[in-house]
């Protein structure tokens, strides 16, 4: 079964977590852009809260009512994609660049839910870790991190250097608390398990939902 089913597949299933009234964060790449439609058939009274121009742009032209993030300081729900999903639940993502307005957008939401095909299911994080680097200071930065690679990109919506931890990942805990402590990193891609709700896993044409143990 292809990807795209898969990720259809675990997008509708999302669509369906969302009910009259609610405020919700609208993650960004391939998965969200089944999401989107999935969530504009439902003609549902929400208010949305998009984590990149390009979603936004995408759920306007389906009808969906998008606010500016700044005006909202809590969502009921948020949904978004992932890179990697660990049995753990703690996950990689950033691959398509907007890690730093994700995870603002599904700390300020009640529940966060990730919606993915199988693919994305890890035994273990692993390196590439995407990070968004202040400009300001951007050589030291990179000494002190040490294994990076830039990408060749344009930079983040907030002006940021869109860069990849190259180095060990093996405890994603102690490098998240890392990452974070190191001067000019705006933010990474490690999300931890407590942030996430719930994991829907597409699997051909059918859904696996993964809850986290409380």
């Amino acid at each position: 079964m292809s990807q795209d089913t898969e990720k259809k597949a675990a997008a509708e299933a999302a669509a369906l977590l969302i009910e009259d009234g609610m405020i919700v964060g609208l993650g960004t790449g391939s998965t969200v852009a089944f999401l989107l439609p999935a969530i504009a058939k439902r003609k549902l009274d929400i208010r949305c809260v998009a984590t990149s121009a390009a979603t936004e742009e995408a759920a306007r032209a389906l009808g969906l009512a998008v606010e500016s993030a700044d005006e909202v300081d809590r969502l009921d729900l948020a949904i978004d994609g992932a890179d990697q999903i660990a049995p753990d639940h703690w996950l990689v993502k950033g691959g398509g660049a907007a890690q730093t307005r994700e995870k603002i957008i599904a700390a300020a939401a009640d529940r966060f839910v990730v919606i993915a095909d199988s693919s994305k299911l890890v035994a273990e994080i692993a390196t590439p870790i995407p990070l968004e680097l202040l400009p300001f200071g951007l050589a030291a930065t990179l000494k002190r991190i040490g294994h990076v690679t830039l990408r060749d990109v344009p930079r983040s919506p907030d002006g940021g250097v869109i860069a990849d931890y190259t180095g060990s990942a093996a405890d994603p805990e102690r490098l998240a608390v890392w990452l974070s402590s190191v001067p000019g990193v705006v933010e990474h891609g490690i999300f931890p398990a407590s942030m996430v709700h719930e994991v829907i896993i597409g699997r051909g044409k059918t859904v696996e939902r993964l809850t986290r143990a409380l």
